[in-house]
């Protein structure tokens, strides 16, 4: 009988109970620390509640991880985690003779002004939607997609026409979640809140400012993964930029994001110097606000909670770009990850986390969260030792229990050891109203760095 992936939750959440034992049961929903130990069972007892799947044959092969030498096993459980065509070729087709093409050459374009004007309010002369070629986490040739939109109104301030590119939060799997298909289909059960609240978007137009908006997860949709995401950002301004090189060439660039938002800027803002030196003179600024900058935190902050759900979610995001996670997948990690949980946004994958489970039940060892593999991968998500070339505002709520200001504090301080001029601040809050209470300060400043004005520098001061 074919094993749904409600059933799967159902088992999972048995294979828990008997293996966590009351601890589990009463996890709190914003647990301070790390869930309860398993038992030394765990792993055999939860694959002999849950099968494997049943994996399909690999009639093409995923695009490949340049060295990851991954067991054939593991490959075709890869091919089975990846993201479900959406009947979209924009977005589903791989184009043909990516290695010969420079990172930020534009593969394909339209125009999508008809479907995208009433969702922003109108005020904008052209929304072009278009296709770029970039690599993924490895540097193996990738592609992206991004949304540009051109305010009615001509520029009249100093230098030509500035751009916003606005990172928005898509904490998804699916490749129907992103902006760039709401922008594209129209308004669905797929489109998610934070595309248009706050809203930046809006308010970069009524400033005369071009808006740049890319699917930042990458065809694969590699959530939280902030190589993926740095390259598919600066690939699409590069694209931008050849585009329309008369428009744009010469124009400051800012950048901002929130939460899965501020993942994505936080890759582009770091990769800047190695990936795309061109740029580091005419990107002027990032804010950053709720930065998930240490994964490792977040194993003690959203792991076995009401957050959960988001956490699986972005492991099996990094685990598509990482095929290394998935050796350590058991039958229950296998079962969901080839569900039709790989393919939800962000409301179903947030809503599964009412199952407590704490990942440590879908490994295959003891202890995975303490194992060389992710070790590798928390060190890899912080990208030590890159430097922005960028001025930064970083910014996170100071009750904030789910994504801990330490991270961001962190990521402030690291900075500021490199020279990076930079402004940290604690707003009020916790994850959800410090998206709103640290708003107006971060688009000031977004503001001033777009009009020309110097970058304020707090580094030092306590």
């Amino acid at each position: 009988m074919k094993t749904t992936w409600s059933t799967v939750l159902l088992r999972a959440a048995a294979a828990a109970l008997l293996c966590a034992g009351p601890a589990l049961v009463a996890a709190p929903a914003a647990q301070a620390g790390p869930p309860a130990a398993p038992a030394p069972g765990l792993p055999g007892t939860v694959d002999s509640l849950v099968p494997a799947p049943m994996l399909p044959p690999v009639t093409a092969p995923v695009p490949p991880i340049v060295g990851a030498g991954t067991p054939a096993a593991v490959e075709a459980l890869r091919a089975a985690i990846m993201p479900s065509n959406v009947g979209d070729p924009f977005f589903d087709a791989w184009p043909q003779g990516l290695d010969a093409r420079p990172d930020g050459a534009v593969l394909a374009t339209r125009d999508v002004t008809a479907p995208t004007a009433p969702l922003v309010g109108g005020g904008i002369a052209q929304a072009l939607q278009f296709k770029v070629k970039t690599t993924d986490s490895s540097g193996a040739p990738s592609f992206a997609t991004a949304t540009m939109l051109l305010p009615r109104t001509p520029w009249t301030g100093p230098g030509t026409r500035p751009v916003l590119v606005n990172n928005l939060p898509i904490d998804a799997l699916g490749r129907a979640c992103t902006p760039g298909y709401t922008m594209a289909h129209g308004l669905s059960f797929t489109t998610t809140v934070t595309d248009f609240v706050p809203p930046t978007t809006q308010l970069a137009i009524q400033h005369g400012y071009a808006v740049l908006i890319p699917d930042h997860e990458g065809p694969r949709m590699a959530y939280a993964e902030p190589y993926v995401a740095g390259h598919a950002i600066l690939d699409s301004i590069r694209g931008l930029r050849n585009l329309r090189p008369a428009e744009f060439g010469d124009s400051r660039i800012a950048m901002t994001g929130y939460s899965g938002g501020a993942i994505a800027t936080y890759g582009a803002t770091k990769l800047i110097g190695s990936y795309a030196p061109e740029l580091a003179g005419h990107i002027v600024g990032s804010a950053l606000g709720g930065v998930p900058a240490d994964f490792e935190m977040l194993t003690h902050s959203m792991n076995g909670n009401l957050a959960s759900g988001l956490f699986q979610a972005a492991t099996l995001g990094i685990a598509r770009e990482r095929p290394e996670i998935l050796e350590l997948a058991n039958n229950l990690a296998q079962q969901m990850a080839t569900s039709p949980l790989k393919d939800q946004c962000v409301y179903e994958l947030g809503a599964t986390g009412v199952t407590l489970l704490p990942i440590n039940v879908m490994a295959n060892v003891l202890d995975p969260l303490h194992s060389p593999v992710a070790e590798h991968i928390y060190t890899e998500m912080r990208m030590p030792g890159r430097r922005s070339t960028a001025p930064l505002y970083i910014y996170n709520g100071a009750q904030e229990f789910w994504i801990p200001a330490q991270g961001a504090r962190e990521l402030y301080d690291e900075q500021c050891r490199m020279g990076v001029s930079a402004v940290y601040r604690a707003v009020p809050g916790e994850h959800a109203i410090a998206a709103l209470t640290g708003y107006p300060g971060a688009m000031t400043w977004l503001d001033q760095r777009l009009q020309g004005q110097p970058a304020p520098n707090e580094c030092g001061r306590g």
